[in-house]
């Protein structure tokens, strides 16, 4: 009894501990899902108080004044072009690339897998300037590819789909090449099919992380045509008048998206995520 009540006691702690921390990072996520609610003069009177964190009257005038003061959906479909392109092409060229490092045999392929598992450790701003270079003499800047085909191929990509197809049975493949199978149907109908979860982690991660890019575009991209929504709510924020309103609306529309296809495809992510870890 006494080891039971110990336990108990830990999983109450732990639960409350984490509803605390779930509630702490909520707070800022509700001010500005309620304050887009707000009319403009009311978004930051009490703000300190409860009273305040809740509109008193729900109005659409910000959210109506998104689309009116800028080309909101310009760069909604900028950043959904930019980023499904991306996670779709990088789903394709980097899990070719992490089974052929687990199962095929060529020569050069550890030294290969060692030199982007390394890659992993090297910041975007470290190259940033030798690409701004490079993509001004191919005459890439202000353009859809200079926000595409760098970011297609992905290192950490790569070491997710490596280490999730080293833990599937090779019999599986085995028996797909005495029917006579070559390596790319083994791939893309045994495979591929069996590795549902790492496919969703690597999009998950993939199109979190490009649909908030910021640094990138705003070093090579100026026109509006090729504005993603990061730089566009940066541009709203210098708009006079300020209206907090108007930009609690602008941010509620850009985490939108990702919020949604993080809940769509949070059950393969979590199980992806699990499998990869266990492996590496």
């Amino acid at each position: 009894h006494r080891m039971i009540s110990k336990r108990t006691f830990i999983s109450v702690l732990s639960y409350t501990l984490l509803t605390g921390l779930a509630i702490i990072f909520l707070i800022p996520v509700g001010m500005m899902v309620f304050g887009s609610f707000k009319p403009d003069a009311q978004v930051l009177i009490e703000s300190g108080t409860l009273h305040g964190y809740f509109p008193s009257e729900l109005s659409w005038s910000n959210y109506q004044d998104v689309f009116e003061r800028v080309p909101f959906l310009r760069y909604l479909f900028n950043s959904t072009f930019i980023t499904a392109t991306i996670v779709i092409c990088g789903l394709v060229v980097n899990s070719l690339a992490g089974y052929a490092f687990a199962r095929l045999q060529w020569r050069g392929r550890d030294k290969i897998l060692v030199l982007v598992i390394t890659l992993m450790i090297i910041p975007l701003e470290a190259i940033a300037v030798p690409l701004f270079y490079e993509v001004t003499i191919l005459g890439w800047r202000n353009t859809y590819l200079v926000q595409i085909i760098p970011f297609i191929a992905n290192a950490f990509s790569i070491y997710l789909f490596y280490t999730f197809f080293l833990s599937l049975p090779k019999e599986l493949e085995e028996a797909a090449r005495i029917d006579g199978a070559g390596p790319w149907r083994i791939f893309f109908k045994v495979v591929a099919p069996n590795a549902k979860p790492v496919f969703a982690t690597v999009a998950i991660l993939t199109f979190l992380t490009q649909w908030g890019s910021f640094l990138w575009p705003l070093m090579f991209t100026h026109s509006e045509a090729v504005r993603p929504l990061p730089l566009g709510i940066a541009a709203f924020y210098t708009l006079p008048p300020l209206q907090w309103g108007d930009i609690f609306a602008f941010g509620v529309m850009m985490v939108l998206p990702v919020l949604i296809i993080f809940i769509a495809f949070q059950r393969w992510f979590v199980k992806g995520v699990a499998t990869t870890g266990v492996k590496g």
